[in-house]
C-alpha cells in the first residue's frame, strides 16, 4: 500500500525540533479540525472528525495527540503517536451545549503543555487563523504567563518538498482524480444534469480507493462564469461549455484533474477559445524544472493571453503548489523572483473567465525535477496535448 511511513514522521518531527531550537520554544502545538486538517496531518496523520486536535511535539521526545472524546478510538487507529488524551477543549464542533461523555477520561489540556514544556513558557502555535477566536483563548489560558507565539511558518517551509513518499501518495490521488474524470467526461452529455456527472466521477474514484473528494465544482452553460460553484441539477444541453474541477484525496494528500471542453457539438468561438487554454498549459510545461524563475513562467502565460487579446479574462496565477492541501505554497505570481525547486509539487490552474464563448480552467499536477517534471495526472496532460497539437 501506498503510504507515509512512521519512519517519515519521525523525520518530520526531528526537523520540527530542530526549528524550535532554533526559534527559542519550548513546545510547539499544531492544531486541526475536519476542514483545516492539513498540518495536524503533516505530524501526526490524524484527521479529526466533527472534533479538534492539537498534536503537541516538546523540543525533545515523542509528540502527543490532544483530541475530542468521540474519536478517541479512531485517533488511537489513525495517529501515528501513542501517547493520545481526551481534552474537554476540543469537543464537537457543531454544538454550543456542552456535551457530557461519561465513559471518556479527561485530561487537562494545561497538564499536557505544561509536560511539553518541561518547565519552560515559551508555547509555538501552529494553526492560529484556522481555529476559532475561543479555542484560541482556551489554549492561550491553559497555562499561567505561557508566552503563546504564530509558528506556522515552520511547517510552511518544511512542507514545500516533498519525499519520493509524499510524490507517490500525490501520483495515487492524480491517477484516482483521472480514473473520476473520466466519467465525468463520459457522463457530460445532453440530457444528463450537472449532479449526475459530478456523481459518476466521485463514485468512480471512491470505489477505486480514493479517502475523500475534497470538491467538484461545475458549472456548465452559462454557470460557468463562476470561478468556483457546485454541481446543480441543472440539464446539460447539446453546445454547453462544461467547467469541472475534481479534486481527490488520498492518504492526505490531495490530486485535482480539470480538462475544459464542450458537451455535444462546439462552436467555433468555442473551440478559440479552448485553444487559448491549451496553448498556454502547453507553454507553462516548458518552464516546469528547477531553476526557472517562477515569475517567468507566469509571465509566460500570460503572454499567450496577452497576444490573443484575451488578458482581461484572466483572473488569477496559472499554478500553485499541492500537497496535504489542494492549494499550498509556491503560489507565484509574476513579480515572483523564487526558483521552482525539485521536490516542489504543482498544480497548473490556467484560466479565462468572464468571457463570451464561456468560461474554463485547466488543472494538471506536476512534480518537479531537475530534468523537468513528472505528470501526476496524466490523463489531463494527454488530452491537453492532444487538443493543444503537442
Amino acid at each position: 500500500m501506498i503510504r507515509i511511513e512512521k519512519a517519515e514522521f519521525e523525520q518530520r518531527v526531528r526537523r520540527i525540533q530542530e526549528a524550535m531550537e532554533r526559534e527559542g520554544l519550548d513546545a510547539l502545538a499544531v492544531y486541526g479540525d475536519e476542514y483545516r486538517k492539513e498540518n495536524l496531518r503533516y505530524v501526526c496523520n490524524f484527521w479529526p472528525i466533527f472534533e479538534r486536535a492539537a498534536c503537541v511535539i516538546p523540543r525533545s521526545g515523542v509528540p502527543v495527540l490532544a483530541g475530542g472524546a468521540e474519536g478517541e478510538k479512531y485517533a488511537r487507529e489513525m495517529c501515528v503517536w501513542d501517547d493520545i488524551h481526551v481534552v474537554k477543549e476540543f469537543a464537537c464542533v457543531s454544538v454550543a451545549e456542552e456535551i457530557d461523555f461519561p465513559l471518556a477520561t479527561f485530561t487537562p489540556l494545561s497538564d499536557i503543555l505544561k509536560d511539553a514544556m518541561g518547565g519552560g513558557k515559551r508555547l509555538g502555535l501552529v494553526g492560529v487563523t484556522d481555529m476559532p477566536g475561543p479555542i484560541f483563548d482556551k489554549i492561550k489560558a491553559s497555562v499561567a504567563g505561557m508566552d503563546v507565539r504564530p509558528a506556522d511558518e515552520i511547517l510552511n517551509e518544511l512542507r514545500v518538498i516533498k519525499t519520493q513518499a509524499e510524490i507517490a501518495c500525490l501520483r495515487e490521488a492524480g491517477r484516482l482524480a483521472c480514473l473520476g474524470y473520466e466519467e465525468l467526461m463520459a457522463a457530460c452529455v445532453p440530457g444528463n444534469t450537472e449532479l449526475q456527472a459530478a456523481g459518476a466521477a466521485e463514485g468512480a474514484a471512491r470505489q477505486a480507493g480514493a479517502e475523500d473528494i475534497n470538491f467538484t465544482v461545475m458549472g456548465t452553460g452559462p454557470r460557468t462564469a463562476t470561478v468556483i460553484g457546485r454541481p446543480v441539477n441543472r440539464v446539460i444541453e447539446d453546445g454547453d461549455m462544461v467547467m469541472a474541477s475534481f479534486a481527490v484525496q488520498y492518504e492526505g494528500y490531495v490530486a485535482t484533474a480539470e480538462f475544459p471542453f464542450v458537451a455535444g457539438n462546439a462552436s467555433g468561438e468555442q473551440k478559440r477559445f479552448l485553444d487559448a487554454l491549451f496553448a498556454a498549459a502547453n507553454e507553462q510545461l516548458k518552464y516546469l524544472h528547477a531553476g526557472v524563475i517562477a515569475g517567468e513562467m507566469v509571465r509566460a502565460v500570460r503572454t499567450v493571453f496577452r497576444k490573443r487579446k484575451l488578458d482581461k479574462y484572466d483572473v488569477y496565477p496559472p499554478m500553485h503548489g499541492i500537497g496535504l492541501a489542494e492549494a499550498e505554497r509556491p503560489y507565484p505570481d509574476e513579480k515572483a523572483t523564487y526558483p521552482l525547486r525539485a521536490g516542489m509539487c504543482v498544480n497548473s490552474d490556467i484560466s479565462l473567465f468572464g468571457h463570451p464563448a464561456g468560461s474554463n480552467r485547466i488543472e494538471e499536477g506536476f512534480a518537479i525535477t531537475a530534468e523537468g517534471c513528472e505528470s501526476l495526472t496524466p490523463t489531463i496532460r494527454a488530452l491537453c496535448a492532444k487538443a493543444g497539437g503537442v
